[in-house]
């Protein structure tokens, strides 16, 4: 599809200038000083007076931000995107402080092992320490996440499944890989999309896993697509961004989960790029698109 969206058109323009396409292709270090770069182009402040603070939860780094009153709202477990190689508290710190003041729920951002250092399960075992530490003592939470944490806040609804933990109430995924069908049209059509392209999938799917390909193929906490069954788990709010290679994986997702008797809603954005969440002060569709997520949180938690 055709991107005619002057403002989107000048964040693909904006977002490659500082992290162009060969970035994917690079070594994780220059990978990650070039994300890194980028993400400081377009992080606004946080919004005055939210408390935030960094600690370890379960020997993994977290970053909490408790908005007055979320101490008696579930609470938001936030995995971000990356592509398991990049990413961390600062790459999507305005993000979260954005979702914390919106829902009124305190956010817990996830600082979790990054590959090709630290290979498949390190980044779900990360997501699954902290989120059982707080849900401990029989607090209840939503988990919620971007591109690869997309992918994390489902696998995590599948570990909790699988050990008998506690389930998130809801997974709110924001376009993510669930390691669907790559003969879905979505790869075919935009699979030299700004931004992400199929061949960038490939390369982090190969990273995280070592080349293990069987991995990808069999385990629903590396591709939740691949489940044999989804009876049993939480609600889910996806939304896929259309001009991105994974956009199908939004709604055979939600396909499986309504097959199962569970409620699915998804929400695909026109003329939006992966990563347009950092687009949210730039593009006007960018920030309906998180103005609805935050919107849907709210409406189920109510």
């Amino acid at each position: 599809m055709q991107i005619t969206d002057p403002e989107v058109l000048r964040f693909i323009a904006d977002t490659e200038a500082a992290y162009p396409a060969e970035a994917n292709g690079a070594t994780a270090e220059d990978n990650r000083r070039m994300y890194d770069a980028m993400c400081d182009i377009f992080r606004a402040p946080r919004p005055a007076g939210l408390p935030v603070r960094d600690e370890m939860v379960a020997g993994v780094p977290v970053r909490r931000y408790s908005p007055e009153g979320s101490a008696g709202r579930p609470f938001l477990l936030y995995s971000h995107g990356g592509g398991y190689v990049v990413g961390g508290l600062d790459s999507h710190d305005d993000v979260c402080a954005e979702l914390a003041v919106a829902t009124g729920c305190e956010v817990v951002s996830v600082d979790y092992r990054l590959a090709p250092e630290h290979l498949f399960p390190a980044q779900i075992d990360d997501v699954a320490a902290v989120w059982q530490a707080e849900t401990a003592n029989g607090r209840s939470g939503i988990a919620i996440g971007d591109s690869a944490g997309g992918n994390l806040s489902a696998a995590l609804c599948f570990r909790m499944r699988r050990i008998g933990g506690t389930v998130p109430l809801a997974q709110v995924l924001i376009y993510p890989g669930l390691g669907g069908d790559m003969d879905a049209p979505s790869y075919t059509e935009n699979a030299e999309a700004p931004l992400l392209r199929t061949q960038d999938l490939k390369g982090y799917a190969d990273m995280i896993t070592g080349g293990n390909a069987e991995i990808r193929r069999s385990n629903p906490e590396a591709s939740p697509l691949r489940a044999a069954s989804f009876e049993g788990l939480p609600p889910a709010f996806v939304v896929t961004a259309d001009v991105d290679p994974i956009r199908d994986d939004g709604p055979a997702y939600q396909a499986a989960l309504q097959a199962a008797g569970i409620r699915a809603d998804w929400r695909n954005e026109p003329q939006l790029v992966h990563g347009y969440l950092r687009a949210r002060h730039c593009s006007e569709r960018a920030k309906r698109s998180f103005g609805a997520i935050c919107d849907w949180i709210n409406r189920f938690l109510a």
